[in-house]
């Protein structure tokens, strides 16, 4: 198979994500897949392994869920254009779409007791609300605040609801409130300035209150279980390295631990009456999501750099294969390099026919701490049809874990507030002279890229330290931080005041310090921007603006435009178009590779 067939096999590779089961029924269960070119959500009755495609829209559905009878699908229909839509429901057998009767707005969490009620969260220019929809009644309100909330939870029974919430402003750190359905509070859990607090699920039990929380107290991400109506707490604290979720065994008497160290992930199973621990056998790699079943088997998403992905169990079987195995791809390599903030962790993939110094791709991954309410991005040994690509063509790939990702503490992925942008081009530059002054990467041959936040940092390094990189290739990038904010979402908004400290208009000069438009006429390198005509996360206008300023100064970039849609995420053959270009681009940028 030549290079070129390769990597694009491995983006035609049909994907899936780990199934969610109902709780009440669970061989009954959907999950998103990409057979048809986009993601779509499907059920799958694992009693006669039947599947079907619940939903067909042309730019794909972000989300869906399963209620706790296993009757019912959910999932969010965004409309075209700017990412604000509904839920809908539609019977587990197929049926007519039962849309909730809501305006549009962007979700904020959905969570679904066993009697039909939905918690929904959702978020427009008024705000941040959650509503309460019982079958057969008008959705009506639980809570409203302008600053940052969503539903993470709802009781098995319906009876009472968690929120995480930013009241106090700060989305990096939030706490969680407790609320009964006719919204009086049980409970708040907040551990004050720089700690945050995030409720993730009740047990699966009927009637039991107890709620599953991720706290940093000490620094890192772990979990503790909260009953909000006694207040009882319980720490679950471990003598491991790195950072900790968890999930609920489905009897409630156990957690399954999820430990991720060095973009590696390992599975334990933690008993609550004795606090032994137990590790669960699973292949060395990267565990995307994980789940026990309730026979105790735990099945889970994985994946390795070298590996491609499959749904396993933790018997030893695979549990679902969507169909035609890619092509593998190289393993990792780990590398550490001094920083100015600390010691930086870097993954380095080397393309096996050729000899180093190689030409080198630094992909910069697409997300800090706060957006979309979330911890930081992180770059790991999964695996990655992007990656594998450029080796396939001769590039080494270099991805670094700067300060803002997640999965080296809480401090390390705070660190950015009030410098946004300049503090990871520090990592980033300090993994960049390792790599050339250790005979990695060639100096002359150096390519920068990266896809949304990265993207955005792929810009703002072109204009701060233009002798650095032979070329660039920013994919949905932020070019201008203020003019991003007066059109984004109001999440999105929240995460922007969170990392830069206010609004564009109480901060100005952070906003302008941060954004690649302000060194518009210090970029010297060839520019490839890739941009959605339809993407709400990166609007054209502020794209042709930022081309408009190069051009003021004399540069120039080359400009791919694509048909986004309001989600944002390209169909699988346009990313294949726009992986072909940015290989030619960075091809013919460096004289050839």
């Amino acid at each position: 198979m030549k290079a070129e067939e390769r990597w694009q096999a491995r983006f035609r590779a049909p994907r899936v994500t780990l199934p969610t089961w109902a709780r009440q029924a669970p061989h009954r269960a959907v999950y998103r897949g990409n057979a048809s070119g986009a993601w779509e959500i499907y059920a799958w009755d694992r009693s006669n392994g039947r599947t079907r495609q619940v939903t067909d829209r042309p730019h794909g559905t972000r989300y869906g869920a399963i209620d706790p009878t296993g009757r019912w699908v959910w999932w969010f229909g965004d409309a075209e254009g700017d990412g604000q839509g509904v839920w809908s429901r539609q019977p587990f057998d197929g049926g007519p779409d039962v849309p909730l009767s809501l305006p549009p707005g962007h979700p904020g969490g959905l969570a679904l007791a066993s009697d039909g009620t939905a918690a929904v969260g959702r978020s427009s220019r008024d705000g941040f609300e959650i509503l309460l929809a019982r079958p057969g009644d008008e959705p009506v309100r639980l809570y409203h605040h302008d600053e940052y909330a969503v539903v993470a939870d709802m009781s098995l029974d319906g009876a009472v609801v968690a929120v995480n919430h930013s009241e106090h402003g700060d989305l990096l750190h939030p706490a969680v409130r407790v609320v009964k359905t006719n919204g009086s509070v049980v409970a708040e859990l907040d551990d004050g300035p720089g700690k945050g607090v995030i409720a993730a699920r009740f047990a699966p039990v009927p009637g039991d209150r107890r709620l599953l929380v991720l706290h940093e107290r000490r620094g890192r991400r772990e979990p503790l279980v909260w009953d909000p109506v006694t207040g009882e707490q319980r720490e679950i604290w471990l003598r491991v390295r790195g950072e900790i979720s968890a999930d609920w065994y489905d009897d409630g008497r156990a957690l399954l631990i999820v430990h991720n160290h060095r973009g590696r992930t390992e599975l334990l199973r933690y008993d609550l009456a004795g606090g032994g621990l137990t590790p669960i056998d699973s292949p060395h790699g990267v565990i995307e999501a994980a789940a026990p079943r309730p026979d105790g088997t735990v099945e889970y998403a994985w994946s390795s750099a070298a590996h491609p992905p499959v749904i396993r169990s933790s018997n030893g079987h695979v549990v679902f294969s969507p169909g035609r195995t890619p092509p593998p791809s190289v393993p990792l390599e780990d590398i550490d390099v001094d920083g100015p903030g600390g010691r930086i962790h870097a993954l380095v993939s080397r393309p096996e026919r050729a000899a180093a110094p190689y030409p080198a791709v630094f992909l910069l991954h697409s997300q800090p701490a706060a957006f979309d309410g979330v911890p930081g991005g992180q770059d790991d040994d999964s695996f990655q049809p992007q990656v594998a690509a450029w080796v396939d063509n001769g590039f080494a790939v270099i991805r670094v874990n700067h300060r803002g990702s997640a999965g080296y503490g809480s401090a390390w992925r705070d660190a950015l507030r009030g410098d946004v942008g300049h503090i990871e081009l520090a990592d980033v530059a300090a993994v960049r002279d390792y790599a050339v002054e250790h005979g990695i990467a060639d100096p002359d041959r150096l390519v920068l890229a990266g896809a949304a936040w990265g993207g955005y940092l792929t810009l703002l390094a072109l204009g701060t330290q233009p002798k650095a990189w032979a070329a660039g290739i920013a994919t949905t990038p932020i070019p201008d931080h203020a003019a991003m904010y007066e059109h984004e979402a109001e999440c999105l908004r929240a995460a922007h005041r969170a990392l830069l400290g206010g609004s564009p208009d109480e901060v100005p000069d952070r906003y302008a310090a941060s954004s690649p438009i302000t060194y518009a006429d210090m970029v010297e390198a060839p520019l490839l921007i890739i941009a959605g005509d339809d993407d709400p996360h990166c609007p054209m206008e502020q794209v042709e603006q930022y081309v408009r300023a190069l051009a003021d100064h004399g540069r120039e970039a080359s400009l791919y435009r694509y048909a986004a849609g309001p989600g944002g995420t390209p169909a699988v053959e346009e990313r294949i178009r726009q992986m072909g270009a940015s290989i030619e681009f960075a091809v013919r940028a460096l004289g050839g590779a």
